[in-house]
């Protein structure tokens, strides 16, 4: 067991280049903003698991206590390999949009997932953070949180641009 990995700046839009070690049977997920998680997961072989979105790539659910797990999103194809090899995810991510009031106007969106090369998600929009992110709430900006509470995973050559101006 390792600590979750937090960064200091704060983004809203932007476009990420991640790689990862994953072993056996391990499981992670980077959360952006600190509240929208792509899972880290040894996925490798599998057609379907127990629920949409827990697959490596996959857009975690969210959870509510009157509903369980729902909108979890797996990814379109398995992009995984097997476990003790780097893989690397590319994501476009576009924040939560509010109003002069701060009222939400538009929910958070993976515009694209690519999966060792492989397009795995596009324009998939989350209605709030999914389960176990560091915040409930929805912001304008936030950090991006590398889980570590779940089993040993390494991670290299992170590259986060940030895309917005705000």
């Amino acid at each position: 067991r390792t600590d979750n990995l937090i960064t200091v700046f704060e983004h809203g839009d932007v476009e990420a280049h991640i790689e990862f070690f994953i072993p056996k049977n391990s499981n992670s997920g980077i959360y952006f903003m600190g509240r929208y998680e792509i899972q880290v997961y040894d996925s490798f072989g599998v057609k379907k698991d127990k629920y949409p979105g827990i697959e490596c790539g996959g857009i975690y659910p969210r959870w509510a206590p009157d509903r369980g797990e729902f909108e979890g999103h797996s990814p379109e194809v398995n992009a995984s390999r097997p476990p003790g090899e780097w893989q690397s995810f590319d994501v476009v991510f576009r924040a939560p949009r509010f109003d002069a009031s701060g009222k939400k106007v538009e929910n958070a969106r993976f515009v694209r997932v690519v999966h060792n090369g492989a397009v795995i998600h596009e324009n998939v929009e989350v209605t709030g953070p999914t389960r176990a992110a560091r915040f409930t709430d929805e912001r304008v900006r936030g950090p991006l949180l590398l889980q570590g509470d779940h089993g040993p995973v390494a991670y290299r050559n992170l590259r986060v641009d940030v895309l917005d101006s705000k």
